[in-house]
C-alpha cells in the first residue's frame, strides 16, 4: 500500500530517529519508492545523510575516550563507546576488504574489527589481545555493513578482562568473539 508523502514522511521521520543508521536504500525498499524519493524526502525534512548521522551520534551519544589506541586505528567507525562496559563499530565492506572472484570479504577484516574493538573498550592505557575464540557464522559481501557488539564480560584477574564481540549484517549474526584481554591496570597520571 501506498502512502501518501506527508504520512510517509512522517513515518520516515519515525524511522531514522529509531534507526538512525538505516540506509537510503533500506528505507526506499521499506516504503516501495525509490532511493531518489528518500533522498528528496530527507531533504525536504532537513535530515542528513547517513555518514553524518553517524559522526552525529557518535560525537554526541558518547562521551569517553579510547584509551588503549588511537581512534584512528580502531577498524570501522566506532559509534558508541562505554568504557569497561560496551562498544559498537560499523564497518562497510568494500572492494578493499574482499575477494575479487566472489566478493566475500576476507575474515581477518571481520577479525580486525572484533578485535580492535575490544581493545578500544578496555580503560587502560595498555590493553593487549592475551587470547581470542573466534567464530565466522556467516559470510559477508562487498557492499554490506558489518555492525560489531563488543560487552566486557568478565574481569577475571587483576589484569585480565573478557571481551565478548559478536557483529551483525542486518540483525543476522556474521561473527562471534571472547577476547581475553591483558591490562596493565595503571591508573592515569601514575
Amino acid at each position: 500500500m501506498r502512502r501518501n508523502k506527508r504520512e510517509r514522511q512522517s513515518l520516515l521521520q519515525e524511522t531514522i530517529k529509531e534507526m538512525p543508521f538505516i540506509t537510503d536504500e533500506e528505507l526506499a525498499k521499506r516504503f516501495d519508492v525509490s532511493i531518489q524519493t528518500i533522498r528528496l524526502d530527507r531533504m525536504e525534512l532537513a535530515i542528513p545523510e547517513l555518514r553524518e548521522r553517524i559522526k552525529f551520534v557518535a560525537t554526541n551519544q558518547w562521551n569517553e575516550t579510547v584509551k588503549a589506541l588511537p581512534i584512528d586505528e580502531v577498524i570501522g567507525e566506532v559509534i558508541d563507546l562505554e568504557l569497561d562496559e560496551r562498544a559498537i563499530s560499523i564497518l562497510d565492506i568494500g572492494e578493499e576488504h574482499v575477494f575479487s572472484r566472489n566478493k566475500i570479504a576476507r575474515g581477518h577484516h571481520l577479525f580486525a574489527q572484533a578485535n580492535s574493538l575490544a581493545v578500544a573498550v578496555i580503560n587502560d592505557q595498555l590493553a593487549l589481545t592475551a587470547k581470542a575464540d573466534i567464530k565466522f557464522t556467516s559470510q559477508v559481501f562487498q557492499g554490506e555493513r558489518v555492525i560489531a557488539k563488543a560487552k566486557v564480560i568478565q574481569s577475571q584477574a587483576i589484569d585480565r578482562t573478557k571481551v565478548e564481540v559478536k557483529s551483525f549484517v542486518d540483525n543476522k549474526q556474521v561473527f562471534v568473539g571472547t577476547f581475553t584481554m591483558f591490562r596493565s591496570n595503571e591508573k592515569e597520571g601514575e
